[in-house]
């Protein structure tokens, strides 16, 4: 429900409208606390991929926090690219950008176990992958037809089946802890626990902002819990800068063919992802269409966006949707109101003391809170397959992808005669079950004949309630 103090309903459907201070500032705020924790998480998890060491005393820990900084200025930065807009880039739209979760599981592959200076290929695969998104927008539009919700949802699906494994381990006591008495200890879990606790209870009993905010709250009060029990260790607040710029080429730029061909493709996915924020936006916000220019502006935006960090040595950007989802719910289309929220990302991402604080967060406690993300990301993966006419040709599609995809994730050694980078791009899991997806849907015929279908799906024609639909019925 829109608050009609803040201005009359034409007004909180422009964009260009800007509210009273006092309101725009606490609702700029509203939309950096939603997105904040997601923001952080694949910093954090990229650098315990590679091996970074979590403790205070470990000489690549800098390494993280400077990479948690740039998550929350990059993010900033992309976000203005939105909301002002700088010539063809950007919608001029309250468009929250952050960093992506998408990419995550083709990161991990290319820097497990190869500390620091595997950040590197890292970078200059961002670094690509973020230009050929920018060069999307030219025709992103014409190109929607290759995504429909039966592909889309799978490849959200995807991704967060290929994350939840990481939460798991997090919050048994993370990957350095696996093999000893410690891991999996009540003492680990009871942390991780309390945040999934405290997040149920917000989502499911609180309204607003509290329940937009429930996996940030759940955090701290996971920290608090934790820092009860003597488990936080705040030596690393003490001893960082307390301002810092950010360092060009801080990680280096390394160009590989796995890095390169992984982060162009995934740009597709999170282009068409982006093109979907901007109706919703439009849609929830003003009550209209997005125009070609919007949609054009905002992968402009997405690439542009992408590049720059990787030169600094953040990860890729994108759209947040959840973002989405509070511009319904308070009814405020204002740009304004999140370039405010933007400034705040920018200025917290120039003091090191906010992400050591982040850093301290012990890795239980994140683990419980990345269960809730990755959870929730399948979920909406399986929301947009409820979109899918489940007729025998899509079942078929689907099955194949997400066996092969989810397969070959689950056993990369399947793969061992594969070229490193071949490999590498296979065993992530989601381009596989992406590219079959998309290769599938285009080739095969409307309909499947009955006896080649019913053999697949193991005689399930359906008669009952949830039946599947049978072929050319909608």
């Amino acid at each position: 429900m829109a608050d009609t103090s803040i201005g009359t309903p034409a007004q909180l459907r422009d964009p260009n409208y800007t509210p009273p201070l006092h309101k725009a500032v606490p609702l700029g705020i509203q939309h950096v606390l939603a997105m904040f924790v997601s923001n952080v998480t694949p910093a954090i998890i990229v650098c315990g991929a590679a091996g970074f060491g979590f403790g205070s005393n470990s000489p690549d820990f800098p390494q993280m926090i400077y990479m948690i900084q740039m998550s929350m200025f990059f993010a900033g930065i992309a976000t203005l690219f939105q909301t002002i807009g700088i010539g063809p880039v950007g919608a001029r739209l309250p468009i929250v950008q952050g960093t992506s979760f998408a990419f995550i599981p083709i990161m991990i592959p290319l820097v497990a176990g190869k500390g620091v200076d595997a950040i590197a290929v890292l970078m200059g695969g961002i670094l690509v992958g973020g230009l050929f998104h920018a060069c999307l927008g030219l025709f992103i539009g014409r190109l929607r037809f290759a995504l429909p919700p039966l592909v889309t949802g799978l490849v959200v699906t995807m991704i967060g089946l290929a994350l939840v494994k990481v939460g798991i381990q997090y919050a048994a006591g993370g990957v350095p802890a696996i093999g000893t008495p410690e891991y999996g200890s009540l003492l680990n879990w009871s942390m991780a626990l309390v945040v999934i606790l405290v997040t149920l209870g917000l989502k499911f009993f609180t309204r607003g902002m509290l329940s937009i905010s429930a996996v940030l709250v759940g955090l701290l009060a996971g920290y608090a819990f934790a820092f009860a029990l003597g488990e936080v260790n705040l030596g690393n607040v003490g001893r960082a800068a307390p301002f810092a710029l950010p360092n060009p080429l801080h990680f280096g730029l390394e160009f590989s063919v796995a890095a390169i061909i992984g982060f162009c493709l995934m740009s597709f996915v999170s282009a068409v992802e982006t093109v979907g924020d901007v109706s919703g936006i439009t849609k929830g916000g003003a009550g209209r269409e997005a125009t070609d220019k919007e949609i054009q502006g905002a992968t402009y935006a997405d690439g542009i966006g992408t590049a720059i960090s990787g030169l600094f040595g953040a990860l890729p950007n994108t759209s947040f949707s959840q973002n989405v989802g509070l511009i319904a719910m308070t009814g405020v289309m204002s740009r304004t109101v999140v370039t405010i929220g933007a400034i705040f990302l920018i200025v917290c991402g120039l003091l090191p003391k906010i992400g050591a604080i982040i850093s301290s967060v012990p890795i239980e406690v994140l683990g419980g809170g990345v269960i809730v993300m990755f959870g929730m990301v399948v979920a909406a993966g399986v929301s947009m397959l409820s979109d899918v006419v489940w007729n025998r040709r899509n079942m078929v599609i689907f099955a194949i992808s997400l066996s092969l995809g989810l397969g070959l994730q689950l056993e990369p050694g399947a793969l061992q005669h594969l070229p490193a980078t071949a490999k590498v791009l296979a065993t992530s899991g989601i381009l596989p079950a992406a590219l079959i997806a998309i290769v599938l849907n285009l080739v095969l015929p409307a309909q499947l004949s009955d006896e080649a279908t019913e053999e697949v799906s193991g005689g399930m024609s359906g008669h009952a309630k949830g039946a599947l639909v049978k072929d050319g019925q909608a």
